[in-house]
């Protein structure tokens, strides 16, 4: 007899969670069971007509009560809120005591043990009370700058320092993102949004600690500093219009310091006006070795696909909170039974 397929409810319909929930939806082995999103602007709407698909509606209604859509038998929650742990816990905390494992896309959760060592005990523990797994995923953190490091890394005999770049020509980025890197400010408002904790890039600090751990260092601090890339000329892009001299993205470095040197060195360079994205990972040791992604990794595509492709591998997970450091991920074919 052929196994239920695995019922999905996905939590939070903006721009990554509309395009998890298409790939979702490609995929034989899923049932689409519901939707969250607390926007009252789409609560009580069709799922499928909220992420333009084609072949709407589908008959899936998204649902600002959380409850009302994890009261369904539910296996998993794909999670797709927030980069904040403090503001997510609770929605994580709810999918929890629903029964149901979580895959969330909040950066701050891909390694939280450092900077949220209680938060993590309590996920940790509360998970493994109702048999379910946790993590937070996505291309960055999640993949390109810790878990593919960590995998490269296996090639070698020894790690003496991590060296990654990734350059990300936001031009063709989805709105949000381009507000998020402060494309279109002047220096000093950007400084000042810096300060505030609005502009940045979250994950970095996370990803040096996961790839730390995995290369058995430790690590007496993690230094971060985020500056403008100011624009030599205008750029214009469909959502914003950047004049030369004006924030055209980030640099954003975190350096992973043990015994007063950089073991471990994090740059992402993400700005409209790029040109060409790229990511590179140098390791140096025996022997060294390196990696290069000419184009580098489309960040909104691949986190949609790191966040379904990890559906099947955290079902099969131990309880507790996982990250993608100690999961075996891999891709998930759409011809996939249950």
């Amino acid at each position: 007899m052929a196994k239920r397929k695995i019922r999905v409810v996905q939590y939070g319909v903006g721009p990554i969670g509309a395009a998890v929930v298409r790939l979702m939806r490609t995929k034989n082995a899923l049932e689409l069971a519901g939707a969250i999103d607390m926007d009252p602007a789409k609560a009580g709407k069709d799922l499928g007509e909220l992420v333009g698909a084609e072949d709407a509606p589908w008959g899936i209604q998204v649902y600002a009560d959380a409850a009302q859509a994890l009261g369904q038998g539910v296996d998993l929650v794909v999670h797709c809120t927030s980069s904040y742990l403090k503001e997510v816990a609770g929605q994580l905390f709810e999918c929890i005591q629903a029964g149901c494992c979580v895959v969330s896309t909040c950066e701050e959760l891909a390694y939280p043990f450092r900077k949220y060592p209680e938060i993590s005990a309590k996920l940790d523990a509360e998970a493994k009370e109702w048999g379910v797994a946790v993590v937070g995923t996505g291309v960055n953190p999640g993949f390109i700058m810790d878990k593919l490091v960590l995998t490269a890394a296996a090639a070698a005999q020894r790690v003496d320092s991590a060296r990654v770049v990734r350059q990300v020509d936001a031009s063709q980025r989805r709105e949000p993102l381009q507000k998020k890197i402060g494309a279109g400010t002047d220096p000093d408002e950007f400084r000042s949004q810096v300060a505030a904790g609005t502009i940045k890039h979250h994950g970095l600090p996370e990803s040096v600690a996961m790839v730390a751990d995995g290369l058995g260092y430790e690590l007496d601090d993690i230094i971060e500093r985020v500056e403008p890339v100011i624009a030599a000329e205008r750029v214009v892009t469909e959502y914003v219009t950047v004049e030369a001299g004006q924030v055209a993205g980030v640099q954003q470095i975190a350096r992973g310091i043990e015994d007063g040197q950089d073991r471990i060195h994090m740059e992402l360079k993400m700005f409209v006006g790029a040109g060409s994205s790229i990511d590179t990972i140098e390791l140096r040791g025996v022997p060294n070795l390196s990696l290069t992604v000419p184009g580098g990794t489309h960040g909104d595509l691949a986190t949609a696909a790191i966040a379904v492709n990890a559906i099947p591998v955290l079902l099969d997970a131990n309880a507790g909170l996982r990250t993608s450091r100690d999961l075996p991920m891999c891709y998930f074919p759409e011809t996939a039974l249950p």
